[in-house]
């Protein structure tokens, strides 16, 4: 019988339990499946922030053009007709080449009433966009933006249901299935339907974390999440570098307040092309 570092009684059992731990963390199989491990750890947050974003940048895009949208049309139809005065008054050809132009700009592709049919009507804006440029009440834009409770409840399905946590492929379909389900209700900032999906996903099959134990299947595990972040970054520098991306970066607190200095300054540049044209058409 030994004396452990605290003075009491250790037996030889104890001593080869020891020596059996110590060896198996040595081994270079235990060493790098803890590395996959910790790899597959950090891909799966850096997933959660890319998605994250995107959703943000998504539901930014279309606050953006519900809101700024039709102020946007209204300073191309100004400046359509300012072209058009222009040339009237002058007969140029430059002028009347820049008034066509300008117009062309303005005349709706194929397809673009179906799609943008919320705010414009037949005289070009709805009630809604005549609202906002006339500094009338308008009916806020929905806020679809993820609350933290959702933001909470994805963080933590997204945890516990990653595809990227199942080897086999029955398993990782199954995964791939419900995180796509995670995503729409994350996307829609759907609170209720992810407290059901997170209740679903208690109750269904668990499987077990994967503890690969030859090391060509670790080896080419690492490989595959080398490659997954090399995409995941790619995805989130195009997101960065996007127009929305930008704006989203100048004020990531309180976007919102991004949107309003934006209208801000589109209505002031409706006034002056306003007045240019009555200067114009006197």
């Amino acid at each position: 019988m030994t004396q452990d570092a605290a003075g009491g009684p250790t037996t030889r059992n104890d001593d080869a339990q020891q020596a059996a731990d110590q060896d198996e963390q040595a081994r270079p199989e235990a060493r790098l499946a803890k590395a996959v491990g910790a790899a597959e750890h950090a891909l799966i947050e850096f997933e959660i922030a890319v998605e994250t974003f995107r959703v943000e940048v998504e539901n930014f895009s279309r606050l953006h053009h519900q809101k700024l949208g039709p102020m946007y049309a209204r300073l191309d139809e100004l400046d359509a007709q300012i072209a058009e005065a222009r040339a009237a008054r002058s007969g140029d050809p430059e002028d009347l080449r820049k008034a066509q132009e300008a117009r062309a700009m303005v005349l709706p592709m194929p397809g673009v009433d179906e799609l943008f049919h919320d705010w414009m009507d037949s005289d070009g804006l709805s009630p809604e966009a005549s609202a906002m440029l006339t500094d009338q009440p308008v009916r806020a834009p929905k806020r679809v933006r993820p609350s933290e409770e959702a933001r909470k409840l994805y963080r933590e399905l997204a945890r516990k249901a990653h595809p990227d946590l199942a080897q086999d492929e029955t398993e990782r379909v199954r995964r791939e299935e419900f995180i796509t389900r995670v995503n729409a209700a994350y996307g829609l900032g759907d609170a209720v339907q992810l407290k059901e999906l997170a209740e679903e996903w208690a109750a269904g099959p668990v499987s077990a974390a994967p503890r690969p134990s030859e090391s060509e299947e670790l080896y080419a595990r690492l490989e595959w999440l080398a490659q997954r972040k090399e995409l995941l970054t790619a995805v989130a520098r195009e997101l960065e570098e996007g127009a929305i991306g930008a704006m989203l970066r100048m004020a990531p607190d309180d976007p919102d307040r991004l949107l309003e200095e934006i209208a801000e300054q589109l209505l002031a540049q409706v006034s002056e092309r306003e007045a240019e044209l009555a200067s114009l058409v006197q």
